[in-house]
């Protein structure tokens, strides 16, 4: 059971209005479901409507900002925690750790850069948690078709390609969170497991 839900998503609105009323229903959906909300802590963009709707509906949401990023991306004031950390590394480590899942809302280039790093920390055992992207108004598909093109290719083995998530709703997506299995780690074993057969 998924109850911490990391959302990555962009720190611009975007051209269409689609992308508002999405960023909107999430944060209402988890926070409706009981869901906790782990974002970026910015009160801009798409990541201040979420934090603003999941909080609008009684959710928890919690925020992990750089310093760096304190004033640039103004850190939302009312979350119902904010950390502040040093840097872009420790913001996405604090979010995997705090989070049970991770979806990716419509985005650039961070949005995309967060969503594959924890997809790849997945296949590679450091943690198993789902991954996702809410596809609104096919936004993602041809990153889809590219994905499925490296497993035709050789590069991303089918396991993970057809456990990553892709879904035009959230509840959709948080329907199939709630009975995700891990595929087998790239090399056979988690990161914990390897710890114990060298310690």
């Amino acid at each position: 059971m998924t109850h911490s839900i990391a959302v990555f998503c962009g720190s611009a609105v975007g051209t269409d209005t689609i992308f508002l009323d999405t960023a909107r229903h999430v944060g209402q959906t988890l926070a409706q479901q009981g869901k906790t909300l782990v974002y970026g802590g910015g009160r801009s963009g798409l990541m201040g409507v979420i934090a603003d709707s999941a909080l609008q509906a009684g959710g928890r949401v919690i925020g992990v900002i750089p310093h760096a990023l304190v004033d640039r991306e103004l850190a939302h004031p009312d979350l119902t925690e904010l950390h502040v950390v040093k840097n872009m590394h420790e913001r996405k480590t604090q979010m995997s750790e705090l989070s049970d899942a991770f979806i990716a809302l419509p985005g650039g280039a961070g949005t995309l850069e967060e969503i594959f790093e924890q997809w790849t920390w997945a296949q590679l055992g450091i943690h198993l948690k789902p991954c996702a992207f809410l596809n609104v108004e096919g936004f993602y598909d041809d990153l889809i078709k590219f994905i499925n093109l490296t497993t035709e290719k050789g590069f991303t083995h089918s396991r993970f390609t057809e456990t990553l998530i892709a879904e035009n709703s959230v509840e959709a997506i948080l329907q199939q969170f709630d009975v995700f299995t891990a595929p087998t780690p790239k090399w056979g074993m988690t990161e914990q497991q390897d710890l114990v057969k060298h310690a």
